[in-house]
């Protein structure tokens, strides 16, 4: 229809313009023509164009691949003739054989009987004379080249391979194993560096012990032991991403970082627990639960505490951290996190909190959450572990509910799968991917004397329980795959650590202390005195036989010199330029000079009545002023009291 309308128009303007419009607009002609499309035509030429493109780029792929053949084929027949000078001569005789049976065979049965008289040497067996021979076999005569021969058992490894990558669970490296006393308290921290040399575990004993794989042998004794938080709970210990730093968060306010052989390098400072604002504080004011290493960023890490925040810190500034994220419920209100850890590529910061929530900030902006899912888990637990997947698209979480969720960060409205009857009594249980991010791994608890803590596997794609581990009779709280060594490490609640391998599977680690025999200890090698016994000797050369130890602390402590026995107290007068025992020391002095009893039992009217003769013939004070009005000095009359209280009036008087 369109195309109809678009022929009229053109139509219209070939006849000419109207005469009378002409007239009334005052021109003769509206100019030139409007230009006309074909839409069949250019889309039947596109269409051309890219059939002949496809053609050329399909030509050209299979030039490519033909001279890739080519150069595979002269690749093996210069194999072959680099063979034996007996092989060689062999197949030359049986290439002239070969050329001379096709050329035979194009001419007729007289010419072929003439050449069959020129063939020099032994005739062929009777196989390759009747075994047609193409053009593409003339030179691969022989023995066929290694690859070729070895197609089948490349085929039978194929086959193995997508049998393991079909059932993850035969890439378990649990046919070994081998267990470390760290002590007899739980085992709550476990480390291992990068590179999978060096094993570092911390418990409720407050101990930090290391493992070196290389310098082990089959006694498995750790090579350092040391508390770097004194009197605190170890509850994690994580390499940096270079491996010569561990992080060591206890029960304490304050992380510490130190380095491989145990040295402190840094403590973090404790905030200021009076201020309201959390942000204000330069750190931690309570508890820490657990820490983080920035994946990518060298001296870089992360803490959460009970003071309600998540704190990234550097090594660099210990004074003062260098942000602070604050989880909040929906209604803005403070809640504590339990535990966080980094995404695998570092912008994310994911931390779990009491009230079951699970929060996801974005790592450059720390006032709203990119993520809040509020009921994760149930409210009031403590969800022990958080970890992203080595793709980064899902998050495992661990719950105190006894849950194991699984997560899609890209949509984080509902968990994918959710496994329960995982039984947790440890705020720090662990949950982490296989290497080949095809499997989850957990740990249940147990109580005591109850049954065997277990390591379970999950199938991240359908979350079904594939497979278990029976690992002791006690918890188990923490689990570690190493994705270099391809082994597992396990910390158990009674103070085992254990790491489970495959001699086939599995790389370094535990194979290489395991074929080390024990160390003898050295017996000491003690010189004793020699002794020689001559009866007949003088007294003066003879030596005093060996007493008894008991005996000669007895005959020593008589000896005054030998036992400093100090010299007994001076009793009587001193001597010898010693004080006596009265006023010798600085008790008696006290006691004499301080101390006495001075009561007075002295009469006061008889000290008064002493100085009377000398007043009445000296008079000073008082009797000169009396001397001309009253001479003779009159004292008071003595009354009675019987005769006072009659005088008194009757309403003073007492009644009895």
């Amino acid at each position: 229809m369109e195309h109809s309308g678009t022929s009229e128009v053109t139509g219209a303007d070939t006849a000419g313009p109207d005469p009378q419009l002409a007239v009334t607009m005052g021109f003769t002609g509206f100019g030139k023509k409007a230009r006309t499309f074909d839409l069949e035509a250019m889309f039947e030429q596109t269409r051309r164009t890219a059939v002949e493109r496809s053609r050329k780029t399909l030509e050209a792929r299979e030039k490519e691949e033909e001279m890739n053949r080519e150069k595979e084929l002269r690749k093996q027949i210069e194999d072959i003739e680099s063979a034996p000078s007996s092989s060689s001569a062999a197949r030359e005789r049986s290439q002239s054989s070969c050329r001379d049976t096709s050329s035979s065979d194009s001419e007729s049965d007289d010419s072929s009987d003439s050449s069959d008289d020129e063939l020099i040497g032994p005739p062929l067996p009777p196989k390759l004379v009747g075994e047609p021979v193409t053009t593409v076999d003339e030179g691969i005569l022989g023995p066929l080249p290694p690859p070729l021969c070895e197609e089948g058992e490349d085929d039978d490894d194929e086959l193995d391979d997508e049998g393991e990558e079909d059932n993850p669970v035969q890439r378990i490296p649990d046919s070994h194993e081998i267990t470390l006393k760290h002590g007899t308290k739980t085992v709550s921290a476990l480390g291992l560096d990068p590179s999978g040399a060096r094993l570092v575990t911390g418990g409720y004993d407050y101990d930090v012990k290391f493992w070196d794989f290389a310098g082990m042998d089959a006694s498995f004794k750790a090579f350092r032991s040391l508390q770097p938080c004194e009197c605190h709970q170890i509850k994690s210990l994580q390499y940096s991403n270079t491996g010569d730093m561990i992080l060591v968060v206890s029960g304490s306010s304050q992380a510490k970082v130190i380095d491989r052989d145990g040295f402190e390098v840094m403590e973090c400072i404790k905030g200021d627990q009076y201020i309201v604002d959390m942000a204000n504080t330069k750190g931690h004011t309570a508890m820490l639960h657990t820490g983080s290493w920035h994946p990518k960023i060298k001296g870089e890490f992360m803490t959460c505490s009970n003071d309600a925040t998540v704190r990234l810190w550097e090594v660099e500034n210990p004074k003062k951290q260098k942000s602070v994220f604050k989880p909040r419920t929906m209604q803005g209100k403070k809640v504590i996190p339990t535990t966080c850890t980094y995404s695998r590529d570092g912008n994310l910061v994911a931390a779990a909190c009491q009230n079951g929530s699970i929060q996801i900030w974005d790592r450059n902006l720390t006032v709203h959450p990119k993520f809040h899912y509020k009921q994760a888990h149930d409210p009031g637990t403590d969800t022990s572990c958080v970890a992203f997947s080595y793709d980064g698209n899902v998050l495992a979480s661990r719950g105190g509910d006894d849950t194991l969720k699984l997560w899609d960060v890209r949509q984080f409205n509902k968990p994918l799968f959710s496994a329960s009857d995982l039984p947790t009594l440890f705020p720090m249980t662990d949950c982490c991917f296989s290497p080949d991010d095809k499997l989850i791994v957990t740990g249940t608890s147990v109580q005591r004397g109850c049954g065997s803590g277990k390591l379970v596997f999950f199938e991240r794609r359908t979350f079904q329980r594939v497979y278990e581990i029976h690992i002791t009779d006690a918890s188990v709280v923490r689990c570690l795959w190493h994705p270099k060594l391809n082994q597992i490490m396990v910390g158990t609640g009674n103070g085992l650590a254990k790491v489970y391998y495959d001699p086939n599977k599995s790389q370094r680690g535990a194979k290489l202390c395991v074929v080390k025999t024990q160390r003898k200890a050295k017996q000491a090698e003690t010189l004793t005195q020699d002794y020689i016994i001559t009866p007949h000797a003088l007294p003066m050369f003879r030596e005093p036989r060996q007493r008894s130890t008991r005996k000669q602390l007895e005959k020593d402590r008589l000896d005054p010199l030998k036992s400093h026995k100090p010299e007994p107290p001076v009793a009587g007068p001193g001597r010898g330029g010693r004080v006596g025992t009265h006023g010798g020391t600085l008790s008696s002095y006290i006691v004499k000079n301080i101390a006495l009893d001075k009561t007075d039992d002295s009469n006061p009217r008889e000290a008064i009545l002493r100085h009377a003769k000398a007043a009445e013939d000296n008079p000073y004070w008082v009797s000169p002023a009396y001397s001309k009005t009253q001479p003779k000095t009159m004292f008071a009359q003595v009354e009675s009291d019987d005769e006072e209280s009659k005088n008194e009036p009757e309403w003073k008087k007492r009644k009895i």
